[in-house]
């Protein structure tokens, strides 16, 4: 996994949990649904890159 790969799929998580938190304190539902999407975007990038890891290293 490329050093820039895992500083975007931590970078969508993290904000995404920053833009649930907002949306939880702003009671904003789009903002809520908008984070959660985030970082389940954020969650399967990084899965994508560790599987390409494995099968890179052997």
């Amino acid at each position: 996994m490329g050093e820039s790969d895992k500083f975007e799929a931590k970078a969508k998580e993290t904000l995404g949990k920053a833009k649930e938190t907002f949306g939880k304190a702003t009671d904003n539902d789009r903002l809520k649904a908008e984070g959660k999407a985030d970082q389940v975007e954020g969650k399967v990038k990084k899965t994508v890159e560790d599987v390409k890891d494995v099968f890179k290293n052997k």
